[in-house]
């Protein structure tokens, strides 16, 4: 893993997620449009270029991002450029035009035409990963990845994933069509895929990792030492691991993390970027085949932040320093439930 020299900056490598290659570090646009405050459509579109030059061509939006503006902004933003890019989007989270959440739909009937609208909105003719983003429990996911393997055989889709799914759903849905990539949480503060069988699951199944949140909603990035720091129509603010004493405790994690990563000369968001790169190589089992290929997919809307990630690619992590930040960080470390509502996820 490493970068490779591009003009001014940095080249990301690339790694395969089943059969389908795309680059080291991808890059999550949904903050562009919704969630972490007000957005800027001209440095988002800035960002994406910029992303596209360091060689970070894996790009992950969704369709209730906006809602759906920002499959729009994706879309304009790779107009001209789309040989190069590997897009990835999601349907399964229904919402409304005015916003509102009507809730989680796995129909097959909703997914041939989410698919068709996500396809007219990035102005492109095949999805090249496209995932289920959350599991509706009213729907075998037999049914709805019928549905999935449909649009492969039409050409609408390359390839198909899955988001926040339990391993028996990643199991039944791969006998169906074969699942490319399993998109969950997955940074020092989240380590649950270690313990819940996820991404054991990937590995045994030949199935790619896709990490998002690598840096913790930012929080491990260390510029976040008070809710005040947050936008006031920041998601975060409502997130139990931002609030009272989750917070407080949680800042203590940072700090062991931003202490690592002063030693080792680079930023605590390169660190824990490292961090997640870093786990595709490890091995947990004498076998050492526990582990799949793990991309993360970091998400900004500044080319300067952007740049910052990319660079992560040649943070190089010897043993010594992942027994460190395993102690700074172990699993559990973190405190507070990931979401408000975690209902919809690991199903």
């Amino acid at each position: 893993m490493g970068v490779a020299g591009k003009g001014q900056g940095w080249e990301v490598d690339t790694r395969t997620l089943g059969t389908l290659t795309v680059s080291a570090q991808g890059l999550g646009c949904m903050g562009m449009s919704e969630f972490y405050g007000t957005g800027d459509q001209a440095e988002a579109e800035r960002t994406i270029h910029r992303a596209l030059d360091l060689g970070v061509t894996f790009l992950d939006t969704a369709d209730m991002y906006g809602p759906f503006t920002n499959e729009q902004l994706v879309g304009s933003a790779i107009a001209g450029r789309r040989d190069e890019v590997v897009v990835a989007t999601k349907f399964g989270n229904e919402r409304g035009e005015d916003g509102s959440f009507r809730g989680i739909n796995g129909r097959p009937e909703y997914v041939r035409t989410a698919c068709d609208t996500s396809l007219q909105r990035l102005g492109v003719e095949v999805i090249d990963l496209y995932y289920q983003h959350r599991v509706d429990t009213t729907v075998p996911i037999e049914e709805t990845w019928g549905a999935l393997r449909e649009l492969v055989e039409a050409g609408k889709i390359r390839h198909a994933g899955i988001s926040e799914a339990a391993p028996e759903t990643i199991r039944r849905a791969h006998a169906v069509q074969p699942v490319t990539a399993v998109q969950t949480e997955y940074s020092l503060w989240t380590r649950d895929p270690e313990d819940d069988g996820v991404l054991a699951t990937c590995a045994e199944l030949g199935i790619g990792f896709v990490a998002y949140s690598p840096i913790g909603r930012g929080f491990l990035s260390g510029r976040i030492r008070s809710v005040d720091d947050l936008a006031p129509d920041d998601f975060r603010r409502r997130s139990p691991r931002f609030q009272g004493e989750a917070f407080e405790r949680n800042l203590a994690l940072v700090d062991r993390v931003r202490e690592i990563a002063d030693q080792k000369g680079v930023t605590p968001t390169q660190l824990a970027l490292a961090w997640v790169m870093a786990q595709s190589e490890r091995a947990g089992s004498p076998a050492g085949v526990d582990r799949p290929a793990v991309v993360p997919i970091p998400g900004t809307k500044r080319v300067s932040y952007l740049e910052e990630n990319a660079a992560a690619a040649d943070v190089a992590l010897d043993d010594e320093d992942l027994r460190r930040l395993d102690e700074a960080a172990p699993a559990g470390a973190a405190m507070g439930d990931r979401y408000p509502d975690m209902s919809s996820v690991h199903r």
